[in-house]
């Protein structure tokens, strides 16, 4: 009977998430917005600031490691090193002083509040990551993919989302836990392997994926391939110490690499889907309401702070490497948003005690706010832009 009634409560708590989704999708789709806003509103509906249908703390933490493993795993797979060369400019030297003055303007801030240096570089690299998974959606939906500003911000896009990799390795070594000799021994030798394979991927171009020939028609077969390198580069990360989200970044990444692996890419699409809205539902659950409003003037500084700085940081990037200054505006909309990975550095630096449970609270909730209001930033900057040029 207590299997049965355990039974029927999952298959309600599922019932209430896909009809949510479905119900909130399609009005996100009639105004034109990703589905993302919905499935972090899906998750704080069934979280305790909603009906509370999920209210174990260990299984929200579960389903949003979780997720964040399966989301980075599916960035990495979407990555091409060699890409770099055709636009480096804006790629390396434009992302990399976006990330150090972002870092700056955290200190400036941590200066006044006492912060030590490891809370200031983990929230300058928080801020300074933008949303790949909002965004292409939204310039795919407008057609814009293709033209200069599109590749622009794509380009600063891709290497955000590299730069994950040697952030959580900084946040690693910065972590506030006292660590022995052997675990800092294993974090440098981990770095190293995996600084290794980023560059042997970048000079080889294509990786053989053992077996690829074997499975190639096989599509069952496939994704649990392509699941072998995303928990194995986790559990592999794990061991060394570092968050097991970027050893499943590095998996994706080999995938991506593979020769001839194509249909990987084709079967595993649903999945991706099913995967990403899991990451998503999970940062909803760790949505508290209530927390919101109890801070709300606070956030809502810090929420115009961040549009505003990251805005025009972006503007100024997109001005300076190609863009005129109406698609560096525009661009510097599209790009004002702190992104999903940030949710990441924010998880691995709170579960390392660089952050307080208030900082993590506060930041996760700043995200996903940032995150939902983005695409109406956009709108806004797209009428002010019209309005200039009638006048």
């Amino acid at each position: 009977m207590a299997l049965l009634a355990n039974l029927n409560t999952f298959l309600t708590l599922a019932f209430v998430v896909i009809f949510s989704i479905v119900i909130l999708g399609m009005l996100l789709k009639k105004m034109k917005q990703p589905y993302i806003i919905g499935y972090i509103l899906v998750g704080i509906l069934v979280g305790d600031s909603g009906f509370g249908l999920i209210q174990n703390s260990e299984i929200i933490q579960g389903i949003g490691e979780l997720g964040l493993i399966l989301l980075l795993f599916f960035v990495g797979m979407e990555i091409s090193l060699p890409e770099f060369k055709q636009q480096w400019k804006i790629s390396i030297i434009g992302t990399t002083f976006q990330v150090l003055f972002s870092v700056f303007a955290v200190y400036l801030l941590g200066s006044y509040l006492d912060w030590n240096i490891s809370r200031i570089v983990v929230l300058g690299f928080v801020i300074s990551l933008s949303s790949s998974a909002v965004i292409i959606r939204i310039i795919q939906e407008k057609g814009i993919i293709e033209s200069k500003l599109g590749k622009n911000i794509l380009s600063i896009l891709l290497t955000q989302d590299i730069l994950i990799a040697p952030m959580l390795v900084i946040i690693s070594m910065l972590g506030g836990k006292e660590q022995s000799t052997t675990d800092i021994s294993l974090l440098l030798v981990g770095a190293v392997v995996f600084t290794a394979i980023l560059i042997y991927i970048y000079i080889k171009k294509e990786v053989k994926i053992p077996f690829a020939k074997t499975i190639e028609k096989d599509h069952e077969l496939q994704v649990f391939m392509a699941l072998v390198f995303c928990f194995g580069g986790a559990l592999l990360s794990s061991f060394f110490g570092l968050s097991p989200a970027l050893g499943s970044f590095i998996g994706g990444m080999i995938m991506h690499a593979g020769n001839s692996t194509e249909w990987i890419h084709d079967t595993l699409n649903s999945f991706r889907i099913l995967f990403v809205s899991i990451f998503f539902i999970g940062v909803g659950l760790q949505i508290d309401l209530a927390f919101i409003l109890n801070n709300s003037n606070t956030i809502l500084v810090a929420l115009l702070a961040v549009f505003i700085t990251n805005h025009l940081l972006n503007t100024i990037i997109l001005r300076l490497f190609s863009s005129d200054w109406k698609d560096a505006i525009l661009g510097g909309a599209y790009l004002a948003q702190i992104g999903e990975l940030s949710f990441m550095l924010c998880l691995a630096a709170y579960n390392m005690d660089i952050i307080t449970s208030f900082s993590y609270s506060f930041t996760i909730s700043l995200i996903a706010i940032t995150l939902i209001i983005s695409p109406f930033w956009i709108g806004f900057t797209e009428k002010i832009i019209r309005y200039k040029q009638k006048s």
